[in-house]
């Protein structure tokens, strides 16, 4: 039985490094949707990211949300960070996720040319406002299965509940003998 973990938004100094340390204590792999600015700043972490065996997807370059920006300036900002992506780590990722998962039918059509489209199944929550650990921890835990695709946020705002939930939750995942794959 296996499970795809994924991590949108970073990579970020300030929780990137913990969420790679922990995937390593346990064996784990994930793959992290990355804004291209971030790469940009941050290109030795998300060097790190892939050194460390994990997969890396486009995530837009300023985090755009698909259904209120203009079609060319979405593609326009995918595209750059595809550029970003292959200038800095070397690659030319295939898999994209949507910020906020929204995308207009003419952006999806354009880009599943290109990209497989990764959505979720489980949102863990991390970055709701008031949302406690346990209650992240516990919501992500009752709706994983076999097949799941999980989106936890390595960013700066969900920092607090990572650090406290993320540990727990793999290992849920260990105890549970539910493997992470790459997609």
């Amino acid at each position: 039985m296996e499970v795809y973990l994924t991590f949108d938004d970073g990579p970020v100094p300030s929780i990137t490094p913990f969420v790679l340390d922990e995937l390593k204590k346990r064996g784990m792999l994930a793959t992290f949707f990355m804004v291209g600015d971030n790469i940009q700043k941050y290109p030795d972490l998300a060097r790190r990211v892939i050194e460390e065996g994990h997969q890396i997807g486009n995530h837009t370059y300023n985090h755009l949300n698909g259904a209120k920006a203009d079609h060319n300036r979405y593609i326009g900002n995918l595209e750059k960070c595809q550029q970003t992506i292959k200038n800095i780590l070397g690659l030319d990722t295939h898999l994209f996720r949507p910020p906020y998962g929204r995308l207009k039918t003419s952006q999806t059509k354009v880009i599943s040319k290109d990209f497989k489209i990764i959505m979720w199944d489980v949102l863990s929550g991390d970055f709701v406002n008031g949302i406690s650990p346990s209650q992240c921890l516990q919501k992500t835990i009752k709706y994983t299965q076999n097949g799941s695709i999980i989106l936890f946020h390595d960013q700066q705002k969900t920092e607090a509940i990572i650090k406290e939930t993320l540990p727990q939750y793999l290992d849920y995942l260990k105890k549970n003998n539910l493997q992470t794959a790459l997609l």
